[in-house]
């Protein structure tokens, strides 16, 4: 990588390994154009995040607990009191749900602190994989993915808790109340549901894409022995984005069930 220009370099490590990129379907083919890295990725953090917090809960003891239960313990009681703040019905998968998505959405956005060439590097001239992007939320098919599931799932449980009579009365009666303004009011609120998903996903997309782009920024503009100059602050401060972006889309996802559980919007 040392003999790119430095626009090369920043074009390169945009790119996704894909199958397009192995040569196992064409270019044209993108609906069958895996992203490869980032489906790795957010497995591997979400292998992560279910080992650690299994292996916490089998290792629970009341008497003093260890430093990594402690934080685990702070993790749920946090999570927790937000979905009994903003969720007023009653359903058991909301605060697992919150719990899943604010924590393997964090560790997803903890590897844009991994420097940049770190993996990429060994990839590239040891394993002979031209392309790697290790952060799966600065893909905007991992955001909008996630997105989409919590949009269904605010689909099924609005149709479940209202019936479809209820949820197609919301659409078409509200805001207005009258047969006339029907049209108008479908318009409004399907541009508005199908809005919460496209902000949900595009939202942690932008903000990781864009601190992707500061860091590989850093790596092509400055020789490496004062990259940390820019990095190191960067670093520093992304480490609130990245939890403030995880803490958002929970808190977003719990908004959208509990207005899937609420009759009076």
């Amino acid at each position: 990588m040392a003999s790119l220009t430095a626009s090369e370099y920043i074009e390169h490590h945009l790119q996704n390994l894909s199958l397009a990129k192995l040569g196992v379907v064409a270019e044209e083919a993108s609906f069958w154009n895996v992203h490869i890295d980032s489906l790795f990725f957010s497995w591997l953090t979400g292998t992560i995040f279910l080992v650690i917090f299994y292996s916490v809960s089998r290792k629970t003891t009341a008497a003093v607990p260890g430093k990594l239960q402690c934080f685990i313990e702070i993790v749920v009681e946090f999570v927790d009191k937000n979905v009994r703040d903003t969720f007023h019905g009653t359903n058991s998968l909301i605060a697992p749900l919150s719990l899943t998505v604010f924590v393997w959405i964090f560790l997803m956005n903890m590897m844009d602190l991994v420097p940049v060439d770190f993996l990429p590097y060994p990839a590239e001239h040891w394993l002979g994989i031209p392309y790697l992007k290790v952060v799966p939320s600065a893909d905007v098919n991992i955001t909008m993915a996630m997105a989409i599931g919590v949009f269904f799932l605010m689909i099924f449980y609005s149709i479940k808790m209202k019936g479809l009579r209820g949820f197609l009365n919301e659409l078409a009666l509200h805001p207005f109340n009258h047969p006339i303004m029907i049209p108008f009011n479908l318009l409004v609120e399907i541009v508005s549901l199908l809005g919460k998903p496209l902000s949900l996903g595009m939202r942690l997309f932008g903000n990781m894409f864009a601190g992707e782009v500061v860091f590989i920024l850093c790596a092509a503009m400055l020789p490496w022995y004062l990259q940390w100059i820019g990095s190191l602050p960067w670093a520093i401060f992304h480490i609130l984005v990245i939890t403030i972006q995880a803490f958002v889309f929970m808190m977003l996802t719990i908004v959208y069930m509990s207005m899937a559980y609420d009759s009076e919007q």
